[in-house]
Protein backbone atom coordinates (compact mmCIF):
# COMPACT_ATOMS: atom_id res chain seq x y z
CA UNK A 1 0.00 0.00 0.00
CA UNK A 2 0.78 3.78 -0.70
CA UNK A 3 1.10 6.27 2.15
CA UNK A 4 0.57 9.35 0.80
CA UNK A 5 1.99 12.68 2.92
CA UNK A 6 3.42 15.63 2.56
CA UNK A 7 7.26 16.47 2.86
CA UNK A 8 9.64 14.17 4.42
CA UNK A 9 8.58 11.08 5.91
CA UNK A 10 11.40 11.67 8.72
CA UNK A 11 9.84 14.81 10.20
CA UNK A 12 9.75 14.64 13.75
CA UNK A 13 6.09 15.35 14.57
CA UNK A 14 3.65 13.13 16.45
CA UNK A 15 1.80 12.16 12.90
CA UNK A 16 4.90 11.37 11.32
CA UNK A 17 6.71 9.34 14.39
CA UNK A 18 3.12 7.43 14.06
CA UNK A 19 3.48 6.46 9.89
CA UNK A 20 7.53 5.33 10.83
CA UNK A 21 6.15 2.97 13.74
CA UNK A 22 3.34 1.14 11.94
CA UNK A 23 5.31 0.92 8.51
CA UNK A 24 8.10 -0.54 10.67
CA UNK A 25 5.66 -3.35 11.58
CA UNK A 26 4.12 -3.87 8.28
CA UNK A 27 5.88 -6.77 7.18
CA UNK A 28 4.97 -8.60 10.75
CA UNK A 29 1.40 -7.84 9.49
CA UNK A 30 2.00 -9.58 5.66
CA UNK A 31 1.90 -5.99 4.17
CA UNK A 32 4.33 -3.48 2.39
CA UNK A 33 3.68 0.57 3.17
CA UNK A 34 5.35 2.84 0.60
CA UNK A 35 5.99 6.38 1.61
CA UNK A 36 4.35 9.21 -1.49
CA UNK A 37 5.18 12.60 -0.84
CA UNK A 38 3.17 15.89 -1.58
CA UNK A 39 6.19 18.34 -1.83
CA UNK A 40 6.36 20.77 0.99
CA UNK A 41 5.38 24.17 -1.03
CA UNK A 42 3.22 27.07 -0.21
CA UNK A 43 -0.21 26.14 0.01
CA UNK A 44 -2.33 26.60 -2.03
CA UNK A 45 0.39 26.85 -5.08
CA UNK A 46 1.17 23.13 -4.09
CA UNK A 47 -2.14 21.79 -4.59
CA UNK A 48 -1.14 21.79 -8.15
CA UNK A 49 1.37 18.92 -7.53
CA UNK A 50 -1.87 16.71 -6.43
CA UNK A 51 -2.94 15.62 -9.90
CA UNK A 52 0.14 14.26 -11.34
CA UNK A 53 0.95 12.61 -8.11
CA UNK A 54 -2.74 10.73 -8.39
CA UNK A 55 -0.89 9.62 -12.06
CA UNK A 56 1.90 8.78 -10.09
CA UNK A 57 0.10 6.40 -7.77
CA UNK A 58 -2.28 5.15 -10.88
CA UNK A 59 1.06 3.88 -12.29
CA UNK A 60 2.09 2.11 -8.87
CA UNK A 61 -1.33 0.44 -8.45
CA UNK A 62 -1.28 -0.72 -4.79
CA UNK A 63 -3.76 -2.22 -2.93
CA UNK A 64 -4.77 0.73 -1.33
CA UNK A 65 -3.87 4.12 -0.56
CA UNK A 66 -3.33 5.52 2.67
CA UNK A 67 -3.88 8.95 2.75
CA UNK A 68 -2.56 11.21 5.81
CA UNK A 69 -4.71 14.10 7.21
CA UNK A 70 -1.58 16.74 6.40
CA UNK A 71 -2.19 15.78 2.56
CA UNK A 72 -5.37 15.00 1.89
CA UNK A 73 -6.30 18.65 0.93
CA UNK A 74 -3.64 17.89 -1.53
CA UNK A 75 -5.36 15.53 -3.99
CA UNK A 76 -8.73 16.46 -2.72
CA UNK A 77 -9.58 18.99 -6.27
CA UNK A 78 -8.34 16.27 -8.64
CA UNK A 79 -10.06 12.70 -7.20
CA UNK A 80 -13.15 11.97 -9.49
CA UNK A 81 -16.19 9.49 -8.68
CA UNK A 82 -15.57 5.89 -10.67
CA UNK A 83 -19.05 5.69 -11.33
CA UNK A 84 -22.82 7.93 -10.51
CA UNK A 85 -23.28 8.14 -6.99
CA UNK A 86 -26.61 8.01 -4.94
CA UNK A 87 -27.58 11.78 -4.30
CA UNK A 88 -29.43 11.69 -1.03
CA UNK A 89 -28.62 10.75 2.34
CA UNK A 90 -30.82 7.87 2.74
CA UNK A 91 -30.32 6.45 -1.37
CA UNK A 92 -29.35 2.69 -1.78
CA UNK A 93 -25.97 1.52 -0.63
CA UNK A 94 -23.84 -0.56 -2.74
CA UNK A 95 -20.18 -2.36 -2.49
CA UNK A 96 -17.70 -0.86 -0.40
CA UNK A 97 -20.13 2.65 -0.21
CA UNK A 98 -22.51 0.34 1.39
CA UNK A 99 -22.81 1.34 4.90
CA UNK A 100 -23.14 5.32 4.27
CA UNK A 101 -25.03 7.74 2.49
CA UNK A 102 -24.21 9.74 -1.16
CA UNK A 103 -22.52 12.34 0.50
CA UNK A 104 -19.94 10.40 1.42
CA UNK A 105 -17.62 6.81 0.50
CA UNK A 106 -17.45 7.52 -3.17
CA UNK A 107 -14.97 5.05 -5.07
CA UNK A 108 -12.39 7.50 -6.94
CA UNK A 109 -12.03 6.78 -10.37
CA UNK A 110 -8.34 5.34 -11.64
CA UNK A 111 -7.01 4.27 -7.88
CA UNK A 112 -6.69 2.12 -5.29
CA UNK A 113 -9.75 2.43 -2.41
CA UNK A 114 -8.46 5.36 -0.15
CA UNK A 115 -8.65 4.72 3.26
CA UNK A 116 -7.95 8.10 5.29
CA UNK A 117 -5.50 8.46 8.85
CA UNK A 118 -6.31 11.40 10.49
CA UNK A 119 -4.40 13.15 13.30
CA UNK A 120 -6.62 16.49 13.03
CA UNK A 121 -9.92 17.59 11.88
CA UNK A 122 -10.55 19.07 8.47
CA UNK A 123 -9.05 22.77 8.36
CA UNK A 124 -6.27 21.30 10.50
CA UNK A 125 -5.03 22.57 13.72
CA UNK A 126 -2.01 25.21 13.02
CA UNK A 127 -4.09 27.40 10.56
CA UNK A 128 -6.56 30.35 10.42
CA UNK A 129 -8.94 32.15 8.54
CA UNK A 130 -9.25 31.51 5.17
CA UNK A 131 -6.07 29.11 5.02
CA UNK A 132 -8.05 27.00 7.11
CA UNK A 133 -11.55 27.42 5.60
CA UNK A 134 -10.15 26.67 2.25
CA UNK A 135 -8.18 23.50 3.56
CA UNK A 136 -11.36 22.20 5.54
CA UNK A 137 -13.18 22.23 2.29
CA UNK A 138 -10.61 20.11 0.04
CA UNK A 139 -9.76 18.11 3.16
CA UNK A 140 -13.45 17.20 3.51
CA UNK A 141 -13.97 16.55 -0.21
CA UNK A 142 -10.65 14.12 -0.67
CA UNK A 143 -12.69 12.61 2.69
CA UNK A 144 -15.63 11.58 0.50
CA UNK A 145 -13.68 8.89 -1.71
CA UNK A 146 -12.53 7.15 1.68
CA UNK A 147 -13.72 3.76 1.72
CA UNK A 148 -12.86 4.23 5.76
CA UNK A 149 -11.24 6.77 7.84
CA UNK A 150 -9.00 5.91 10.52
CA UNK A 151 -8.73 8.39 13.43
CA UNK A 152 -5.63 8.79 15.94
CA UNK A 153 -8.00 9.45 19.25
CA UNK A 154 -11.64 9.43 20.76
CA UNK A 155 -11.55 13.13 21.44
CA UNK A 156 -11.03 13.51 17.50
CA UNK A 157 -13.73 11.02 16.24
CA UNK A 158 -16.14 12.77 18.83
CA UNK A 159 -15.58 15.79 16.58
CA UNK A 160 -16.03 14.58 13.26
CA UNK A 161 -19.02 13.12 14.69
CA UNK A 162 -20.67 16.05 15.79
CA UNK A 163 -19.29 17.84 12.54
CA UNK A 164 -21.50 15.02 10.76
CA UNK A 165 -19.13 12.16 9.45
CA UNK A 166 -20.91 9.22 9.49
CA UNK A 167 -20.30 6.94 13.04
CA UNK A 168 -19.97 3.61 11.20
CA UNK A 169 -16.77 5.46 8.37
CA UNK A 170 -14.78 6.22 11.60
CA UNK A 171 -12.47 3.60 13.14
CA UNK A 172 -10.28 4.84 16.26
CA UNK A 173 -6.51 3.66 15.90
CA UNK A 174 -4.96 5.62 18.56
CA UNK A 175 -1.15 5.59 18.89
CA UNK A 176 1.42 3.44 20.46
CA UNK A 177 2.79 4.15 23.81
CA UNK A 178 6.04 2.69 23.30
CA UNK A 179 8.47 5.13 21.53
CA UNK A 180 11.47 3.17 22.27
CA UNK A 181 13.05 -0.04 23.61
CA UNK A 182 16.43 1.14 24.84
CA UNK A 183 16.62 4.01 26.34
CA UNK A 184 19.35 6.35 26.73
CA UNK A 185 19.59 8.28 30.29
CA UNK A 186 20.47 12.12 30.62
CA UNK A 187 23.81 12.39 31.95
CA UNK A 188 23.11 14.75 34.94
CA UNK A 189 20.25 15.05 37.36
CA UNK A 190 17.24 16.46 35.77
CA UNK A 191 16.32 18.12 39.62
CA UNK A 192 19.30 20.71 39.22
CA UNK A 193 18.88 20.54 43.06
CA UNK A 194 15.42 21.80 43.50
CA UNK A 195 12.31 19.32 44.47
CA UNK A 196 11.48 18.35 41.37
CA UNK A 197 12.12 17.74 37.83
CA UNK A 198 9.41 18.41 35.04
CA UNK A 199 9.55 17.23 31.70
CA UNK A 200 7.36 18.99 28.27
CA UNK A 201 7.90 17.24 25.07
CA UNK A 202 6.88 19.33 21.89
CA UNK A 203 7.91 21.39 18.98
CA UNK A 204 7.64 25.06 19.59
CA UNK A 205 4.77 26.19 18.22
CA UNK A 206 1.89 28.35 19.41
CA UNK A 207 -0.61 25.37 19.80
CA UNK A 208 1.58 23.78 22.31
CA UNK A 209 1.53 26.44 24.92
CA UNK A 210 4.96 27.07 26.00
CA UNK A 211 4.90 30.81 26.77
CA UNK A 212 1.83 29.53 29.34
CA UNK A 213 3.77 26.92 31.14
CA UNK A 214 6.98 29.30 31.24
CA UNK A 215 4.54 31.82 32.97
CA UNK A 216 3.47 29.15 35.26
CA UNK A 217 7.15 28.01 36.78
CA UNK A 218 7.95 31.55 36.77
CA UNK A 219 5.74 32.13 39.84
CA UNK A 220 6.37 28.68 41.78
CA UNK A 221 9.19 29.28 44.60
CA UNK A 222 12.86 28.90 43.09
CA UNK A 223 13.01 25.93 44.86
CA UNK A 224 10.48 24.25 43.05
CA UNK A 225 10.85 22.86 40.12
CA UNK A 226 13.15 22.48 37.29
CA UNK A 227 11.77 22.70 33.76
CA UNK A 228 13.47 20.41 30.70
CA UNK A 229 11.93 21.22 27.50
CA UNK A 230 12.50 18.68 24.14
CA UNK A 231 11.30 19.21 20.93
CA UNK A 232 12.26 21.16 17.57
CA UNK A 233 12.82 25.24 18.43
CA UNK A 234 12.99 26.37 14.88
CA UNK A 235 9.68 25.52 13.41
CA UNK A 236 7.87 28.92 14.05
CA UNK A 237 10.70 31.10 14.00
CA UNK A 238 8.79 33.74 15.02
CA UNK A 239 7.07 32.04 18.28
CA UNK A 240 10.39 30.70 19.05
CA UNK A 241 11.84 34.57 19.35
CA UNK A 242 9.16 35.04 21.52
CA UNK A 243 9.89 32.13 23.95
CA UNK A 244 13.42 32.40 23.86
CA UNK A 245 12.73 36.42 24.87
CA UNK A 246 10.76 34.82 28.01
CA UNK A 247 13.77 32.58 28.70
CA UNK A 248 16.01 35.51 28.93
CA UNK A 249 13.62 36.90 31.95
CA UNK A 250 15.72 37.45 35.29
CA UNK A 251 12.75 35.22 37.09
CA UNK A 252 13.29 32.30 34.93
CA UNK A 253 17.35 32.16 35.41
CA UNK A 254 18.63 28.76 35.55
CA UNK A 255 14.75 27.33 35.91
CA UNK A 256 14.76 26.20 32.72
CA UNK A 257 17.08 23.74 30.33
CA UNK A 258 16.37 23.34 26.67
CA UNK A 259 17.25 20.28 25.02
CA UNK A 260 16.57 20.79 21.40
CA UNK A 261 15.18 18.08 19.42
CA UNK A 262 16.53 14.60 20.81
CA UNK A 263 15.81 10.76 19.78
CA UNK A 264 12.69 8.42 20.66
CA UNK A 265 15.58 6.57 22.98
CA UNK A 266 16.41 9.59 24.45
CA UNK A 267 13.22 11.29 25.19
CA UNK A 268 12.19 7.36 26.89
CA UNK A 269 15.48 8.04 29.23
CA UNK A 270 14.25 11.83 30.04
CA UNK A 271 10.61 10.18 31.04
CA UNK A 272 12.62 8.16 33.59
CA UNK A 273 14.57 10.49 34.84
CA UNK A 274 11.82 13.12 35.34
CA UNK A 275 9.23 13.38 38.06
CA UNK A 276 6.65 15.58 36.54
CA UNK A 277 4.96 16.04 32.90
CA UNK A 278 3.73 18.51 31.65
CA UNK A 279 1.86 19.73 28.35
CA UNK A 280 0.05 22.96 28.17
CA UNK A 281 -0.84 22.18 24.32
CA UNK A 282 -4.32 23.95 23.84
CA UNK A 283 -4.91 21.40 21.05
CA UNK A 284 -3.91 18.30 20.81
CA UNK A 285 -6.05 15.73 18.92
CA UNK A 286 -4.54 12.58 20.80
CA UNK A 287 -1.40 13.45 23.10
CA UNK A 288 1.21 10.85 22.14
CA UNK A 289 3.35 12.37 24.26
CA UNK A 290 0.64 12.01 27.57
CA UNK A 291 0.44 8.73 27.02
CA UNK A 292 3.96 8.37 26.71
CA UNK A 293 5.02 9.75 30.05
CA UNK A 294 2.13 8.08 31.43
CA UNK A 295 3.82 4.73 30.34
CA UNK A 296 6.82 5.36 32.01
CA UNK A 297 5.01 6.63 35.56
CA UNK A 298 4.97 10.27 35.36
CA UNK A 299 1.53 11.83 36.33
CA UNK A 300 0.95 14.39 33.82
CA UNK A 301 0.02 18.07 33.67
CA UNK A 302 -1.88 20.17 30.98
CA UNK A 303 -5.15 21.74 30.31
CA UNK A 304 -8.66 20.41 30.26
CA UNK A 305 -8.79 20.00 26.60
CA UNK A 306 -7.84 17.94 23.42
CA UNK A 307 -7.86 14.34 24.34
CA UNK A 308 -6.37 14.89 27.61
CA UNK A 309 -9.54 14.12 29.52
CA UNK A 310 -9.52 10.97 27.89
CA UNK A 311 -6.25 9.60 28.90
CA UNK A 312 -5.56 10.99 32.53
CA UNK A 313 -8.50 11.67 35.29
CA UNK A 314 -7.97 15.05 37.43
CA UNK A 315 -6.89 14.49 40.79
CA UNK A 316 -6.17 10.47 39.90
CA UNK A 317 -3.28 10.46 36.93
CA UNK A 318 -2.10 14.14 37.28
CA UNK A 319 -4.17 17.77 36.69
CA UNK A 320 -6.17 18.77 33.84
CA UNK A 321 -6.78 22.44 34.59
CA UNK A 322 -9.08 25.15 33.16
CA UNK A 323 -7.68 25.99 29.56
CA UNK A 324 -5.64 29.53 29.95
CA UNK A 325 -6.04 29.23 34.07
CA UNK A 326 -2.01 29.90 34.73
CA UNK A 327 -2.18 30.22 38.15
CA UNK A 328 -4.49 26.96 38.09
CA UNK A 329 -1.38 25.48 35.94
CA UNK A 330 1.27 26.49 38.76
CA UNK A 331 -0.56 25.43 41.75
CA UNK A 332 -0.78 22.08 39.60
CA UNK A 333 2.75 21.99 39.25
CA UNK A 334 3.37 23.41 42.86
CA UNK A 335 1.06 20.64 44.49
CA UNK A 336 3.42 17.66 42.64
CA UNK A 337 6.48 19.05 43.08
CA UNK A 338 6.10 19.97 47.13
CA UNK A 339 3.51 16.91 47.62
CA UNK A 340 5.95 13.68 47.63
CA UNK A 341 3.55 11.33 48.74
CA UNK A 342 0.64 12.53 46.22
CA UNK A 343 2.92 12.58 43.30
CA UNK A 344 3.98 9.10 43.59
CA UNK A 345 0.59 7.61 44.24
CA UNK A 346 -0.58 10.19 40.80
CA UNK A 347 2.44 8.65 39.45
CA UNK A 348 1.61 4.92 40.38
CA UNK A 349 -1.69 5.93 39.14
CA UNK A 350 -0.69 6.80 35.32
CA UNK A 351 1.24 3.71 34.86
CA UNK A 352 -1.55 1.14 35.92
CA UNK A 353 -3.91 3.37 33.43
CA UNK A 354 -1.27 3.05 31.06
CA UNK A 355 -1.42 -0.44 30.84
CA UNK A 356 -5.32 -0.07 28.79
CA UNK A 357 -3.87 2.00 26.03
CA UNK A 358 -2.38 0.32 23.01
CA UNK A 359 1.53 -0.63 22.01
CA UNK A 360 2.43 0.46 18.64
CA UNK A 361 2.12 -3.88 18.05
CA UNK A 362 -1.24 -2.81 18.60
CA UNK A 363 -2.09 -0.07 16.89
CA UNK A 364 0.06 -1.52 13.53
CA UNK A 365 -2.31 -4.42 13.88
CA UNK A 366 -5.50 -2.56 13.89
CA UNK A 367 -4.58 -0.12 11.11
CA UNK A 368 -3.43 -3.23 8.86
CA UNK A 369 -6.22 -5.11 9.13
CA UNK A 370 -8.76 -2.15 8.58
CA UNK A 371 -6.92 -1.31 5.46
CA UNK A 372 -7.02 -5.20 4.55
CA UNK A 373 -11.11 -5.15 5.06
CA UNK A 374 -11.30 -2.41 2.70
CA UNK A 375 -9.40 -3.89 0.42
CA UNK A 376 -11.23 -7.13 0.32
CA UNK A 377 -14.67 -5.27 0.27
CA UNK A 378 -13.52 -3.22 -3.03
CA UNK A 379 -12.54 -6.73 -4.52
CA UNK A 380 -15.88 -8.49 -3.66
Amino acid sequence: MALLTLGDPATMTGGYLYHRRVADRAAANNAHLEFVSVPDRSFPASVAAGRALLADLARRNPDAILLDSIAAAYIGPWLRAAAPQPTGPTAAPSGAAGRTGGRWRRRARGVAPIVGMLHQPPGGIDHSGMRRWVQKVLDERAYRFASRLLIASEDLADTLRAAGMPADLLTVVAPGRNPADHPVTPATDLRQGRKAAVLSVGNWVERKGLLDLLEAVATLPRDAVTLHLLGDPDIDPTYATRVRARLATPDLAGRVITHGLVTPAEVVGFYRAADVFALASVREPYGTVYGEAMTEGLPVVGWDAGNLPHLARHGIEGFAVPPGDVGALAEALRELAENEPRRHAMAAAAKARSESFPNWDDTARVLFTEIRAVVEETRT
